[in-house]
């Protein structure tokens, strides 16, 4: 950590208030650990005059809804909105991973200047961090949350832009956030349509979201989540044959990736038991019969990046 916690606090909670003074601010809560921690922040600093906004886009993990609404309904003013036939409407038939990003990202502007208008509205709190601009700068790739449209009528407030995850994780520690929220591993803005190559279906975000729940279910009941820090599935747009029972089978290549980081800008592949792999490979295949074939990625950050697209 290299900056004082606790200064950061003061100071970043100030700040705040001395920008917004009496209007209402939105803030994009995703469930992560960056947008928890500055929601928080805010809330600390002009409590009734935030709104928490959740958008359920219906690219999200399974369960991530109720998730949600348990662990931030008693905390923050909570407004869920169900905008997933929005989202997977505008991505249709759309390949290209910078394409998705844009249209998600303007997607979810859309809603909230929406919202904003009901609420009146002026600022747009996101929990954008510097692993994003950085990467989006040297067009490594563009996050979702920084391809704003032109013309947009909220005005921005990003208060731990020039942090990296492992700080926000102290400050949201010393904010009193519980590990779960703290240590949750990261979920990237546009959700699945970055883990579902090619176009985006909801069959095909089914699919990805079961196998990706029982991966989780599998790292968890181990324990290796407190080693990873990401854990995911990839559904490419890969057919391959297979076989089900006695009788010739075409189903999707699914892809597992698991990685270790401090901050996102690095990341390298971890030594995983050879057995649970194995279970995980096997649950997949039998309880999500569109899956026919399961691979697991072995490639570091760099060459490759932690997301596939």
């Amino acid at each position: 950590m290299i900056i004082d916690e606790k200064e950061f606090i003061e100071n970043t909670v100030k700040s705040i208030k001395d920008t917004v003074k009496d209007d209402k601010v939105i803030i994009a809560l995703s469930g992560g650990v960056d947008s928890s921690v500055a929601s928080v922040l805010a809330s600390s600093a002009i409590g009734d005059q935030l709104e928490a906004i959740f958008v359920d886009h219906g690219l999200l993990r399974k369960n991530e809804v109720e998730y949600v609404r348990d662990t931030f309904n008693d905390k923050l003013n909570l407004t869920i909105i169900d905008a997933s036939d929005k989202f997977v409407n505008a991505l249709n038939g759309v390949t290209d991973p910078e394409k998705k990003r844009e249209i998600i990202g303007h997607t979810f502007i859309e809603v909230f200047e929406k919202h904003a208008k009901k609420s009146g509205a002026k600022f747009l709190l996101q929990g954008t961090i510097a692993p994003d601009w950085i990467e989006s700068e040297g067009n490594i790739k563009s996050h979702h949350n920084l391809t704003l449209p032109d013309g947009l009528e909220l005005k921005i407030i990003e208060p731990l832009r020039e942090l990296y995850k492992d700080e926000v994780r102290v400050i949201g520690s010393a904010l009193g956030l519980p590990d779960t929220i703290v240590h949750r591993q990261p979920f990237p803005g546009p959700g699945l349509a970055v883990r579902v190559l090619g176009d985006i279906t909801k069959e095909k975000l089914r699919i990805c979201r079961e196998a990706d729940h029982i991966l989780t279910q599998n790292v968890e009941k181990r324990g290796l989540d407190k080693d990873l820090w990401q854990y995911f599935t990839v559904l490419t747009n890969c057919k391959v044959t297979g076989v089900k029972g006695d009788i010739r089978d075409v189903g999707y290549l699914l892809v597992l990736r698991m990685v270790q980081s401090l901050d996102a800008m690095t990341a390298n592949i971890p030594d995983l038991p050879w057995d649970f792999l194995h279970d995980v490979s096997q649950q997949i295949t039998s309880e999500v019969p569109e899956i026919t074939h399961v691979s697991l990625s072995i490639s570091d950050k760099p060459p490759s990046t932690i997301e596939f697209e």
